[in-house]
């Protein structure tokens, strides 16, 4: 008797969107042959959308290393050999249907979704492991016996029971970003922590369609030595399945394998109604420090104790910080920070001239925010920014330094605004020194929309001119500027006539006591001399 079924090269499951808006789900072959036709992809998540744009890089990793577009096999070896081929392939404005076929049905076998001895992206001896309900396996809802959603988006049968290609789609998300919870079987074996993707301060370009994306994030060159990687070995063309829980392994020599990398071993749970949960055990595992091969991900940089050389590993993405308040981490490369490695690859295209007509870019994050020591999801978060790729070249050099001590000036105005806040809540007898920031968040929020479009509207190459950079420099200056004394002026008002009246305050300050008079008149007009001169108005 057959037990394989549902095929993902043949069956839709992958959700992409057209250009007006409506979505539809694709098998994976006719996503990966008609990219160009969608705008992007367009699942539950953004972050499940991230772990199926994983899946997809992997096949076309291994697809561009080892066929030419013509579909003959020719090993990628040499590093002008891959920039030729990619920029072939970008050039055509379409991914090579020949070597795709031919490569996925060599390997389709491997792509069902339910087959009693190899079950894509599972391990049929994870049946001893933690068993969850479709509940947990759904990433909108993240529920389990223990911990249940008060307001869900779906109830009874919905959220009992999962389709075919929601099961698939939650299966590649779940792999990525499981938490901590599931419980080993066997005892003294170590913490595997969170799924890979779930480890990240995940970052990739988006395009201006769903090829552009795939093939922006298709790096195919390690750019800091400017080398091949190793020949792709994905998953599915592994010759066993690995059963056992737990596993540390190698950071992989090469980008299939990191990008299919077995985070947990899992087991779906068929039955006539569909998928009502799943099996899950820890799967494979590797230190974060230097895991230089991750190309999707922020870094942040580690001192290590002794004599020990300096590190950098992921770094999670904070939920208050927008994306654009760590323009500098994004772009700038020294002892000191270590750019994503996607950037670094489109820079490089971009300074070969490779995307010289796309001169604007953006640049989207996607990560879950883990509850008390990563055992629960607590938030999915994305961002964008928007630029031109010549702020990442040799070109763009003057105007990032530019961005970034605007984007240092913001942080003290910010601070300022939050000092006002405190000088009024003491003005108005509230004397407890509970530090705040909301009005510091609540300025970020201001400007969060100006700095974007301000930043999109930078163009390193459009003025040689000195006076360029100055102008748009005061301008933004001015704007950030009235925005903060505009939020000051409404908080002013709202201190009330206690605040106005004000009061004088006893006051410790370098070890001698004084007395302080405060009002909001008198905030406000430090407030306002504190502005000037940090936007040196």
């Amino acid at each position: 008797m057959d037990d394989k079924k549902f095929n993902l090269l043949d069956e839709p499951w992958i959700c992409v969107m057209k250009e007006n808006g409506e979505v539809k789900e694709l098998s994976l072959m006719d996503v990966l042959l008609h990219a160009h036709q969608y705008r992007r992809l367009a699942g539950e998540l953004p972050t499940q959308d991230v772990a199926v744009l994983r899946l997809l890089l992997a096949v076309l990793q291994t697809v561009v290393y080892r066929y030419d577009t013509d579909g003959n096999e020719d090993e990628l070896v040499e590093t002008e050999d891959a920039y030729e081929r990619w920029k072939e392939i970008w050039n055509d404005g379409k991914l090579p249907d020949k070597p795709i076929q031919e490569y996925l049905t060599k390997w389709k076998a491997r792509f069902y979704l339910y087959d009693s001895n190899r079950p894509f992206y599972q391990v049929p001896k994870a049946a001893i492991g933690t068993e969850c309900k479709a509940a947990k396996l759904n990433g909108e809802i993240s529920e389990s016996s223990n911990k249940l959603r008060l307001f869900s988006n779906r109830a009874g049968k919905e959220k009992e029971f999962l389709s075919n290609s929601e099961a698939a789609r939650w299966l590649l998300y779940l792999n990525g970003y499981d938490d901590t919870s599931a419980k080993p079987k066997e005892k003294g074996l170590p913490s595997p922590g969170t799924g890979w993707l779930g480890k990240l301060g995940l970052i990739y370009a988006d395009g201006n369609n769903l090829f552009e994306t795939l093939m922006l994030n298709l790096v195919l060159v390690n750019i800091s030595d400017k080398e091949c990687w190793d020949s792709p070995k994905p998953v599915w063309e592994a010759e066993t399945v690995k059963g056992a829980e737990r596993t540390e392994i190698a950071v992989p020599s090469n980008q299939a394998e990191l990008l299919t990398v077995q985070s947990r071993r899992i087991l779906l749970k068929k039955e006539e109604q569909g998928v009502s949960g799943y099996y899950v055990l820890g799967g494979d595992f590797f230190p974060k420090e230097a895991a230089y091969m991750e190309q999707m991900t922020v870094w942040k940089r580690y001192e290590p104790k002794g004599n020990a050389a300096p590190y950098y590993q992921p770094r999670r993405h904070l939920p208050e910080k927008q994306m654009w308040r760590d323009f500098s981490n994004l772009v700038i490369s020294d002892q000191e920070n270590r750019t994503p490695g996607v950037l670094e690859w489109v820079a490089w295209l971009k300074d070969k001239k490779m995307i010289d007509k796309k001169k604007i870019i953006c640049f989207k994050t996607a990560s879950v925010q883990y509850g008390d020591k990563d055992f629960f999801v607590k938030d999915v978060l994305g961002d964008y920014l928007e630029f031109h790729t010549d702020l990442l070249t040799a070109n763009g050099k003057k105007l990032v330094r530019i961005i970034r001590e605007e984007i240092e000036k913001c942080e003290k105005a910010a601070n300022i605004v939050k000092h006002l806040i405190e000088d009024l809540k003491k003005a108005a007898g509230d004397c407890s020194g509970e530090k705040t920031q909301y009005g510091k968040e609540e300025y970020f929020y201001q400007i969060d929309i100006p700095f974007r479009s301000w930043l999109k509207e930078l163009d390193p190459i459009g003025e040689s001119d000195s006076d360029y950079y100055e102008n748009v420099r005061s301008e933004w200056r001015i704007q950030a500027y009235r925005i903060a004394e505009k939020l000051g002026m409404n908080y002013v008002e709202q201190a009330g006539d206690k605040a106005f009246v004000g009061r004088e305050i006893q006051e410790k300050k370098d070890g001698v006591e004084r007395k302080v008079y405060y009002s909001s008149s008198s905030a406000f007009n430090i407030f306002k001399w504190s502005l000037k001169k940090c936007f040196e108005l």
